[in-house]
Order: structure tokens, then C-alpha cells, then sequence
């Protein structure tokens, strides 16, 4: 089947069942193509009846994809892909480079489908992270008491890779159930606990199951505790941070940049607040850059972006942020005037000032712009002697203003 546009490209979804599994027209789509474009493992599911050419994926693959695509155009391309080719697959990657007019997909169901099916679970209420090209690290976010997840696995050795992070965040009891080749008749399951998981290497097509029973709690909220950064000091307090994420106002997909980066904790609650949000942090530290990965990794958000320079000059190339936040360097010449140029129309940016020079760079923007100004002062309750006592914290004076 091929409609009229000959620039189109078809994706069709196929899972480890191979052609039999595919649909009629999944199938009719195939088999019409002039060009077959795939993993070898893909193309290795379509008998030797279809007489397409066959291109397996060059490696790495999204450098040369559109060259591919433009070296065969006015040709029937097929592309394969596993399962749901809009389901972290090639297809929403080819919508994005071609748009959606010039590509028409095919799925399968996905192995998350596919997964949650298996275990029982409604795929709804069911969470999924991809660590085809994310770091481990990324299931962090994920894991509380009493939740369950998916995981769609990079190769044979994610399912202990997974089981070492849980053991590290302390859920030595977390269920692991690995579900290899779903839907094909090699499927098998693999169960076992984090702290015991001592299956070898099994197939690389495999989706993890995560049921995280009992451990320690992590905020999803703004304001974690400050013992959830390790911290030279350069931290923003919990009471301010919670604040001061408020007032940057996350939404999702938006980007941040945090200035001043210090131990990256408004980065990183950024981009807890929503799995798309992204944040850039700059720091001069090369020391708090190697810090804010660290954190960032901890607190399952891996992909963090951490430049290391000095604004402004740091800034330059940098992608249009939604929204700035200031929390260093606010009196060096032309950190202000460069964050407020970049932000977008509407774009938010929030300033904090605790000594007296940065808060008169703050009164004077107040001034010309406008925005809300606002003086947090937070006392903690502290032993004196026998008694309890407030000790309280430096002052903050924060300024948000929307461009």
C-alpha cells in the first residue's frame, strides 16, 4: 500500500514473532518496498521471497540517516522497527527529521505493551524508562516505595545493571522480572531479587520489570533534603530552593539554565519535576562540575547538561531557555543583561541575592522591569544547651520577572 506522495517513507513495526506476526498490511507494505532499511536483525525476519534491497543501519546511525534517506528518495522506502515504532523508536525520529506528512507508520505492539500484558500490570498506570541511550542512572528518578516500572534494556547486561542501582538506593528486596524476546518463540522469563541477582547474561532483546517494594522515600516535590547533595557548601537551602522552584515555575519540556550551578540542585529538581524537563548548569568549578554530575546521577537525572566556564561567555551557543535562574555571579559585568537577552519571549528568570552588592544589582533590575521581590529569611531549630533555639539562616531576596 502506498499513497500518492513519493517522498513518503513507511515504518513498519515487527517483533521477535518475525513476518508471521506481522498484520496483512504490515506485511503488503513490506513486500511492495524497493528499499528495506533496518537493523541486520530486522531484516533478517523478512523471507528471502521480498526482493528489496536491504540497508542494514550504519553505526552511529542519526549522523547518517538523513544522507540515507535522501540517497534513495523517489524509491518505496520501508523501514523497520521493533515493536511500536512511535514508542521510543525510529518512527518519532523520523517524523522529527522529515515531518509528519512524509511518513506513515506500521506498528506492532510494544514490548512495553507486550511486558505489562505478561506481569498484569495496566500499562496506563505503569511508568517506563529507555535505557537504549540513556544511562542507567536515569531509573533513579523512578524508584520509591511500593512503585513498579518498566524498563526497556540497552543489551544483556542492563537487567544487573539495574539491580546494582537498586541495591545502591537501598532496595535490596526489589522484585527483578527480565522478559526476554516477547512475543517470539523464544520467549522466556527470567525473576529474582536486586540483592541476589546472579543470572548470567541472557538475551539482548529483553524488557525489565521493576516491582520496588519497601525503601527509602524520595521527595517528588521541590526541596529535598540538603543531605541529598553531597555539597562543598555552595547549596541552595532547601526552604529557598523550594521557593525559588516555585517561582521558575517548571513545566514540561521546558529548559533551564542555572548559573552559578554550585552543587546543581536547582538543575537537577528542574528536571525531577517532569521526565521532559532539561536544564543546562554552568559552573566555573571544574570541582562542583564533577559535584553536579554526581548529584545529578544520584537523583536519577543523568542527563543533566554541566558546562563548565564562566558567565556570560559561557553562555554563548547555549539553545534558547524558557526560563534562567540566577544563583551565582549575579554582579559580574553582564551576566544579567545576557540571561534576560536570551531568555524567550515569556521566558521567566529568577535571581537570588545574599550579600549586599548582588542585592542592589536585584533592586536596580526591579526597578526597570518590574516582576515580584521577595525577602526569604528561614530559621532552623537548633540545641542550646539543654533547650531548643532558632538559628537562623542569611537572608535571601529573590526577583522573578517574565520577559
Amino acid at each position: 500500500m502506498r499513497p500518492d506522495n513519493p517522498d513518503l517513507v513507511t515504518v513498519v513495526g515487527i517483533g521477535a514473532g518475525g513476518w508471521p506476526d506481522l498484520s496483512r498490511t504490515g506485511q503488503s507494505t513490506v513486500a511492495a518496498a524497493d528499499v528495506l532499511m533496518g537493523s541486520a536483525r530486522q531484516l533478517d525476519l523478512v523471507p528471502a521471497s521480498v526482493a528489496a534491497e536491504r540497508l542494514p543501519w550504519p553505526t552511529p546511525l542519526l549522523p547518517a540517516l538523513a544522507g540515507l534517506l535522501d540517497a534513495h528518495r523517489g524509491r518505496r522506502i520501508c523501514v523497520l522497527a521493533s515493536g511500536d515504532p512511535m514508542f521510543h523508536g525510529i518512527g518519532a525520529t523520523l517524523v522529527r527529521l522529515l515531518g509528519a506528512d512524509r511518513v506513515r507508520v506500521e506498528p506492532h505492539p510494544s514490548s512495553a505493551s507486550l511486558a505489562a500484558c505478561r506481569m498484569g500490570w495496566p500499562l496506563a498506570d505503569t511508568e517506563v524508562v529507555s535505557l537504549v541511550t540513556a544511562p542507567v542512572d536515569a531509573v533513579r528518578r523512578l524508584i520509591n516505595p511500593g512503585r513498579r516500572f518498566l524498563v526497556l534494556s540497552r543489551d544483556t547486561a542492563t537487567p544487573a545493571l539495574v539491580a546494582g542501582v537498586l541495591v545502591g538506593a537501598g532496595y535490596d528486596a526489589a522484585r527483578l522480572t527480565v522478559l526476554a524476546q516477547l512475543g517470539g518463540p523464544d520467549e522466556r522469563i527470567t525473576r529474582g531479587r536486586a540483592a541476589e541477582w546472579s543470572h548470567p547474561a541472557g538475551d539482548p532483546l529483553n524488557v525489565i520489570a521493576v516491582e520496588c517494594g519497601d525503601g527509602p522515600a524520595t521527595a517528588v516535590v521541590p526541596g529535598l533534603p540538603d543531605s541529598a547533595y553531597e555539597s562543598d557548601g555552595q547549596l541552595t537551602k532547601r526552604e529557598v530552593r523550594a521557593v525559588t522552584l516555585a517561582a521558575l515555575a517548571p513545566t514540561p519540556g521546558a529548559l533551564l539554565w542555572d548559573v552559578g550551578g554550585g552543587s546543581g540542585s536547582i538543575g537537577i529538581e528542574w528536571m525531577r519535576a517532569h521526565p521532559s524537563c532539561r536544564a543546562v548548569t554552568v559552573e566555573a568549578s571544574p570541582a562542583r562540575c564533577a559535584t553536579i554530575r554526581a548529584n545529578a546521577a544520584l537523583l536519577g537525572v543523568p542527563g543533566l547538561s554541566v558546562v563548565e566556564g564562566r558567565a556570560p561567555g559561557a553562555l554563548t551557543g547555549l539553545a534558547t531557555p524558557d526560563a534562567v535562574f540566577i544563583g551565582g555571579g549575579l554582579t559580574a559585568d553582564g551576566v544579567l543583561d545576557a540571561c534576560l537577552a536570551a531568555l524567550r519571549p515569556g521566558g521567566r528568570l529568577v535571581a537570588n541575592a545574599v550579600t549586599v552588592e548582588s542585592e542592589a544589582v536585584v533592586a536596580a533590575a526591579y526597578a526597570k522591569l518590574g516582576g515580584d521581590l521577595t525577602r526569604l529569611t528561614v530559621s532552623r531549630g537548633s540545641p542550646v544547651g539543654g533547650f531548643t533555639g532558632w538559628r537562623t539562616m542569611m537572608p535571601v531576596t529573590i526577583w522573578a520577572v517574565t520577559t
